[in-house]
Formats: C-alpha cells, sequence, structure tokens
C-alpha cells in the first residue's frame, strides 16, 4: 500500500514508505529516505505555525540594530541553535525547553519558529506552535452544544505534542479559568516530560544563581536579568501566574532574555523609505 508520505515512483520502497533491511531474520523494516523528505514539510504543515511566522528561520532573524550587530540578539541566537544541537543525545531527546523573555518586537516568536522548525527538518520532530488568545476563544466556543469542536479535540494535541511552542505566556489578564487552562497545558507536558518553548514579555523572578534544569544539564544565560529597568512588579511573571506553575517552568525550561528595543518602528520605516 503506497503512503502520501512516500513518492510513489521511489525505486526503494515503491512508494510504501518503508525499505526491509537484513537483521539476521526475516528482516526489519526502516523508514525510506523518500518518506524522511516528505514527512518533514507534512509536520511542518501540521504545526499550525502562523503566516506571519511562516518564513522565520535563524537565517533570517536580523541580529543587527542600525550599524552594529547587537550582542544580546546575536547571542540569543547562538543559544537557540545550541538547543537544536543538543536536542538528542545518547540519553534520548531531552525533556527541557526554552523561555525567550523580552520586549514586545525583540524577536521572540522569530526565535522559537525557527528553533521549531529546525527541529521538524533535522529530526522530524512532531512540533505545534500555540497562539493561546486564539487557543483560548476556539476552547472557549467549546461550551456551546453546537459547537464542531470538544474541548479534547483542541486540548489533546497541545499535550500530547513531542515539542510544544507557547508563545506569549501569560499575555492574557490571569483569571481563574486562564489559570486553570495554563496549569492543565504546563503541568500536563510538566509530568510528560515533553519540551515547550515559552516566549513572554515578562520576567522571571529575581535569583542569584538560576537553579540547572532538570536531568542536571547546566546552561549559560546569554544575558543577565535586569530587574533594575522594571516599572512594576507587574512586570513579573510570578504576577502573572501561581508560584507552582513559574516554579515548573523554572525546571524545565531555560531562560533567554533578549534585552533589545523594539526593531519594529524601524522595519516599518524601512519599508516607507523603499515605496517613496
Amino acid at each position: 500500500m503506497t503512503s502520501p508520505l512516500a513518492d510513489p515512483d521511489c525505486p526503494r520502497c515503491s512508494g510504501t514508505g518503508w525499505v526491509r533491511v537484513a537483521d539476521g531474520a526475516a528482516g526489519a523494516a526502516v523508514a525510506c529516505e523518500c518518506r524522511k523528505t516528505r514527512l518533514g514539510p507534512a509536520l511542518l504543515a501540521s504545526a499550525g505555525v502562523p503566516p506571519r511566522y511562516a518564513r522565520c528561520t535563524f537565517e533570517n532573524f536580523e541580529t543587527r540594530r542600525g550599524r552594529e550587530v547587537h550582542q544580546v540578539l546575536a547571542q540569543a541566537r547562538a543559544a537557540c541553535e545550541q538547543y537544536v544541537d543538543n536536542y538528542f543525545s545518547l540519553e534520548g531527546r531531552t525533556d527541557n525547553g526554552l523561555i525567550l523573555i523580552g520586549r514586545p518586537g525583540v524577536g521572540k516568536t522569530h526565535l522559537a519558529v525557527a528553533t521549531l522548525k529546525q527541529l521538524v527538518e533535522k529530526y522530524q520532530v512532531r512540533g505545534r506552535f500555540l497562539d493561546f488568545s486564539s487557543f483560548l476563544m476556539r476552547l472557549q466556543a467549546t461550551f456551546d452544544p453546537s459547537s464542531p469542536e470538544s474541548k479534547h479535540q483542541l486540548l489533546d494535541p497541545v499535550l500530547d505534542a513531542e515539542l510544544l511552542v507557547f508563545d506569549e505566556l501569560a499575555a492574557q489578564k490571569p483569571t481563574p479559568f486562564v489559570q486553570d487552562l495554563l496549569y492543565l497545558i504546563i503541568n500536563g507536558r510538566y509530568s510528560g516530560r515533553k519540551p515547550t518553548i515559552f516566549t513572554t514579555n515578562f520576567l522571571l523572578k529575581e535569583e542569584k544563581s538560576a537553579p540547572a534544569p532538570r536531568g542536571g544539564e547546566e546552561f549559560t544565560t546569554p544575558h543577565a536579568f535586569d530587574l533594575s529597568r522594571r516599572e512594576s512588579r507587574h512586570d513579573l511573571l510570578s504576577e502573572r501566574l501561581p508560584v507552582a506553575l513559574v516554579s515548573r517552568i523554572r525546571e524545565i525550561a531555560r531562560p533567554i532574555e533578549i534585552a533589545a528595543e523594539d526593531f519594529r518602528p524601524q522595519v516599518r520605516q524601512r519599508r516607507l523609505e523603499s515605496i517613496s
């Protein structure tokens, strides 16, 4: 039987996506190269990355602000690339994630998507992008008996994804319903040891030294947290989420703060200059 993920004209597998290799007995089936070639694009298509971010890569992540390379941006990109390189080891897949922290417009989502795409292309990881604001609206719509979607149809792919990109953590008003939903998602992935990449505008609680992520793996943070520039306590993630959730996030996600300015006004200005 042919597979939609295989080349129907492939001479190695005849379109099945699998080839048999000798193992001293009846033989074992392994994925054909044509399946790997087609599987990456199929996994990307099913990851739910919004069209605006579909072309985000490490290569086109802009590290320049004006005439100079912004060191913090270059270090943040390097840290995400390192995460991809270390995703698999002799011990298996990592269960640690990342949390990209910074003001709006510094490139957090770009780097998160670039990391997801690279993992899909390199390792055929089954990833998913979660736009929590849209997800929240769709989930609330399931309360209507006439809804075509059920709660489980929406939640299961988020909980089961091998890698989840959770964009704009804590951006929504922390109502009891939102906090319960966040706990369900984050604690579910925490318990299942499934890596998650978060982006957020809110700072983690200041500590003299951050604990190593679960498993003992040590990381170097590209930029120290500068809590002196926060305007109010509401800039802290711990003021938006329950302490138990922040504790779990700190345990399973490597913090990377991108202490840079919003680049979007510069992009808009360049566009205006190009058409003037």
